[in-house]
């Protein structure tokens, strides 16, 4: 039987959510994705000490924040080894709220990138969807540097990516269900919440068909799912990051799978852009979407800092 891992990759790109670079082939994802938890988990285990100490020692006396970014780039490069697409790289999400200081850290990463003989055409350059990332983003984009969009969890957040027309962006679906099922408490039915009727599920379908509906190229990546039945929902997304955890369950099933997201018929003209405040207001009004895009960039700066402190002791 074909593993459901295999019928998936028949609708949509799979994309593996992980440093762990070792444990890529298996899965033979197309592209890759990383972020300051996951390099930090990554940097941590025996197997990968040794590139970080050699990242570290020929860079000496670099900014701290220089041989960061050398890093990430180290470990970007060891994954495009073993996939045939793109990865993912992240600025720093202490920056989320500062356009220009956004697009020097990009812009440095791919420098990076390419002195090391990588194609910009093979990184994406990770960006928190604040209002800020996005704009940052829109002049990466005209720079020819792609940009994936990530902490998306408001539908205003997908409408101001799509504005401006970056290449692809990432709703988290698993912590949007973790705030529904905190808020619920004792009235939570998983039962009644479960595969396509996921609030984090409907709320990439959502975006997808608004995206679809209207001719925006940006691509949807559904992130950060919980369970395998999350995955199967969003079946014929454009693409899925998955955690090895998952991708490892997927691969071990041979249920059936069936496509549930498919492109809409007709195109219809895109709304007006949305502006600065009407953007602002709409995030506001999602309490979901705002305690989770402000916890998000909390947590990632928290690891970003880690990662700091284990580079600095090795200066």
């Amino acid at each position: 039987m074909v593993s459901q891992l295999d019928q998936l990759k028949a609708f949509t790109t799979v994309v593996a959510d992980t440093g762990d670079f070792k444990q890529l082939a298996q899965f033979a994802p197309q592209d890759a994705t990383t972020n300051p938890s996951l390099i930090l988990k990554a940097v941590q285990k025996p197997d990968y000490a040794p590139l970080l100490a050699e990242t570290v020692a020929a860079h000496k006396g670099a900014p701290l924040d220089e041989i960061v970014d050398h890093t990430l780039v180290r470990f970007g490069q060891e994954i495009l080894k073993v996939i045939p697409g793109r990865v993912s790289t992240e600025v720093d999400a202490r920056l989320s709220f500062d356009t220009e200081a956004t697009l020097a850290r990009a812009r440095r990463i791919i420098k990076l990138y390419e002195a090391a003989g990588t194609d910009k055409g093979r990184v994406l350059i990770k960006v928190a969807a604040t209002w800020e990332g996005i704009q940052a983003a829109r002049v990466l984009e005209q720079e020819g540097i792609r940009c994936n969009l990530t902490l998306l969890f408001a539908f205003t957040q997908a409408q101001a990516c799509g504005d401006a027309k970056v290449q692809l962006i990432s709703p988290f679906v698993g912590r949007i269900y973790d705030w529904y099922k905190k808020s619920a408490g004792s009235s939570w039915d998983e039962a009644a919440n479960a595969g396509v009727n996921d609030p984090g599920v409907k709320s990439v379908a959502r975006i997808y068909a608004h995206y679809k509906q209207h001719g925006i190229r940006t691509e949807v990546m559904g992130a950060s799912f919980r369970n395998v039945g999350q995955i199967l929902a969003l079946a014929g997304c454009d693409l899925l990051t998955i955690s090895p955890d998952l991708l490892a369950q997927l691969q071990a099933a041979d249920a059936p799978v069936t496509r549930h997201l498919v492109p809409a018929d007709a195109v219809e003209p895109a709304p007006a852009p949305l502006s600065e405040a009407a953007f602002r207001y709409a995030l506001n009004e999602d309490a979901m979407a705002t305690e989770k895009l402000a916890e998000g960039i909390r947590a990632f700066a928290v690891d970003a800092g880690k990662l700091d402190g284990l580079i600095e002791a090795q200066r």
